[in-house]
C-alpha cells in the first residue's frame, strides 16, 4: 500500500504588528482617499500611477510576508480591506463623473455591508469569521482590475473602444460573483449556527474540520 505524503504545514500566524507587509498595507490604505480624490476630480492618469503603486506594494507584501515567515492576523485583516476599499473608492468616483450607474454602486457596496451583516450575526453567536471562498477572491480580482481599465478609457479615449467593453465585462462578471459568494458566506452562516449554537471557535476552524471529515 502506497504512504500518503504529509499535507504540507500551515504557515504559522502571528501576532506583530511592525512588519514590513503590514507596513505596505497601510501605505494602500492611505492611498485610497488619495485615488478617489483623482478620479473624482478626473486626473485618471495620476490615479492609475497610484493603483500600479497599490499593485507592485499588494504584490510585495505578499512576497515578502510568505518568504520571510511574516505573515499576520493584522495583515490577513488589512490586505483583504485595502482591496475592497480601493474598489468602493473607483465605483463611487466614476458614478460621482457618472462613467458608471449607480445601481452598480448599490450592487457592489450592497454586498460588503451584507457581509458585515453576517459577520455581526457570527459574532453575536460566538464565532469567528468565515474562511475566504475562491469565488470572493476571483470577484474581488475581476472588480479590482475592471474599474481601473475603465478610468484607463477615460485617460486615454483613444483606447476606450477596446477598454470600455473588456472593463464592462470584468465589471458585470465581478458583481456576479461577488453576489454568488456573498450567498455561499450566507449558507456557511447558516451551517455554522445550526449545527453549532453553543461553540466558541473560530468559524474557519469549524468549516476546515467539516471539510476534513466528509472527504
Amino acid at each position: 500500500m502506497a504512504v500518503s505524503e504529509p499535507a504540507p504545514a500551515s504557515p504559522v500566524v502571528s501576532d506583530r504588528v511592525w512588519t514590513v507587509p503590514n507596513a505596505l498595507s497601510a501605505l494602500r490604505l492611505l492611498l485610497v482617499p488619495v485615488f478617489f480624490v483623482l478620479v473624482v476630480v478626473g486626473e485618471d492618469v495620476a490615479a492609475l500611477i497610484v493603483i500600479v503603486v497599490s499593485t507592485v506594494s499588494d504584490w510585495a507584501d505578499g512576497v515578502i510576508a510568505r518568504r520571510f515567515g511574516q505573515i499576520t492576523k493584522l495583515g490577513q485583516l488589512l490586505d483583504p480591506a485595502a482591496d475592497r476599499l480601493f474598489i468602493m473608492a473607483a465605483v463611487l468616483g466614476l458614478a460621482v463623473r457618472g462613467v458608471v450607474p449607480w445601481w452598480l454602486v448599490v450592487v457592489i457596496i450592497g454586498r460588503d455591508v451584507f457581509l458585515v451583516v453576517l459577520g455581526v450575526v457570527l459574532a453575536q453567536h460566538r464565532f469567528g469569521p468565515l474562511p475566504v471562498h475562491h469565488l470572493g477572491k476571483t470577484a474581488t480580482f475581476a472588480l479590482f482590475y475592471a474599474l481601473p481599465i475603465l478610468v484607463l478609457g477615460q485617460a486615454f479615449p483613444s483606447l476606450a473602444a477596446v477598454s470600455d467593453p473588456i472593463g464592462w465585462a470584468f465589471a458585470l462578471w465581478g458583481a456576479f460573483l461577488y453576489w454568488w459568494a456573498g450567498l455561499l458566506y450566507l449558507r456557511q452562516t447558516r451551517v455554522l449556527i445550526r449545527e453549532h449554537p453553543l461553540d466558541r471557535v473560530d468559524a474557519s476552524d469549524t468549516l476546515a474540520h467539516r471539510r476534513t471529515t466528509d472527504g
